[in-house]
């Protein structure tokens, strides 16, 4: 069985996703939800399904302590969704080719830090583009610069608002995000 833990720092709709979609699998589990905000939604969703939860403060992000966690639960791959912290240095070492993370745009556009849910959707209608998407990428030292596993693209109109386009991009994170999980560890 691969033990799988999700990083969140928000709401936790892509972390319940990801939870739904593996609930009965028979070779991946989420076996750990994690977040560095105390009062994040996603310990809710998480409890909804009995999984377990994990709160860590940024230093611990960054002293070890995360890291001894992640091996004292077993945990063999980590998802990013919605976790707006800096992986260490440490913990890529410890996971290598073993850390995912989803953005909400195609990257390299619209990568970085501090580009994130909304700021991502408002750089993206001011740009006027006429399309957008996802970018599911392996984590590297830097903000959203690792490999690109996988994008799937939604085109956009001139009558998209700011909230329609996170709209579009949430509709593709929950179709693909669990499925690109999957199929990355089954390989």
């Amino acid at each position: 069985m691969i033990k799988i833990a999700v990083f969140a720092s928000g709401n936790g709709t892509n972390a319940e996703n990801i939870i739904k979609y593996f609930k009965n699998h028979l070779k991946l589990r989420i076996k750990l939800i994690a977040s560095n905000k105390k009062d994040s939604n996603v310990f809710k969703r998480a409890s909804k399904h009995n999984t377990q939860t994990f709160f860590f403060s940024p230093k611990e992000l960054y002293n070890g302590h995360v890291l001894k966690e992640l091996k004292k639960c077993e945990i063999d791959f980590i998802v990013l969704a919605g976790f707006l912290l800096k992986i260490p240095k440490k913990l890529i070492i410890a996971y290598p080719k073993k850390i995912i993370n989803i953005h909400p745009s195609l990257l390299p556009l619209y990568g970085g830090k501090g580009m994130y849910g909304i700021h991502v959707h408002k750089k993206v209608f001011d740009a006027k583009d006429t399309e957008t998407g996802i970018t599911i990428h392996f984590v590297n030292e830097k903000y959203d610069d690792g490999t690109i596993i996988f994008q799937a693209k939604c085109r956009l109109n001139k009558y998209d608002t700011i909230q329609g386009i996170a709209k579009k991009v949430h509709k593709l994170e929950k179709k693909f995000f669990p499925k690109i999980i999957e199929s990355i560890l089954n390989e």
